[in-house]
């Protein structure tokens, strides 16, 4: 007589365990060093592609066939400020050019609107005020839109990938983008007026002769900080009234 036994078979899991998962600890890192130099990239590369690509169409000065033509074109002599540069709060109009006679009146109502329609601007606020992130500022005593002089206006800027229309802190990121003979549109006093740019330099904050006057005709000076994100330079667009 044949004599059985039986024996349970074991589980495979028993049989032949699977190794154990060990964490690396070395994926967090590789992440956090992605993202890292993602979002330094993403600073980094309007600034170096400003400095490549869009500043070498950039003058210092303004061009003119002779010198007594440039002196006239650049409105005066390069003055040294009254007082020294506060680069630490650019939102306040009074540190870009400070001037110990010059207030600007907080209590100031929008005095017009300004249009921009290659960069998406309509209508943005232009006040005497000095609050950058509130509204555009004209710089006191330069010229009413449509007079003879240069009106001077400028604004905040910051890296143009956070470019809003609508932000104060950012209208004007994306003004390195003009070219000459694009739109600039002012509605002053209920009169509608048309500039066209005509030329783009690039200064040091120092150099506060772009403020000067020149009654020949009708100017429109915007400035804003360059490259993208700093405030090393100014960028200065020029444009003119037209007659059409």
């Amino acid at each position: 007589m044949a004599i059985y036994r039986y024996i349970k078979k074991q589980p495979e899991a028993y049989l032949f365990p699977r190794p154990k998962r060990e964490f690396n600890s070395k994926i967090p890192a590789i992440v956090f060093l992605v993202i890292g130099f993602a979002l330094l990239m993403n600073a980094a590369y309007p600034i170096i592609s400003y400095q490549l690509l869009v500043s070498p169409r950039f003058s210092s000065s303004f061009a003119s066939p002779d010198s007594e033509a440039v002196i006239a074109q650049s409105f005066g002599v390069p003055e040294t400020p009254s007082t020294q540069i506060d680069l630490l709060d650019l939102t306040k109009a009074s540190n870009w050019f400070p001037d110990k006679d010059v207030i600007f009146d907080d209590g100031q109502t929008d005095l017009y609107f300004l249009s921009i329609p290659k960069l998406g601007i309509e209508e943005a606020r232009v006040s005497l005020g000095s609050d950058l992130g509130k509204s555009l500022i004209q710089y006191p005593g330069t010229a009413a839109p449509g007079r003879f002089g240069n009106t001077v206006i400028f604004g905040h800027s910051i890296l143009p990938q956070f470019f809003s229309p609508k932000n104060y802190m950012a209208i004007f990121s994306t003004l390195p983008t003009l070219r000459p003979n694009d739109e600039i549109l002012i509605s002053y006093n209920q009169i509608n007026y048309r500039y066209l740019v005509e030329q783009m330099i690039e200064v040091t904050p120092s150099d506060i002769s772009i403020l000067a006057q020149r009654y020949d005709d009708s100017y429109l000076t915007l400035i804003t900080c360059v490259p993208p994100g700093t405030y090393l330079k100014r960028l200065i667009v020029r444009a003119r009234l037209t007659k059409t």
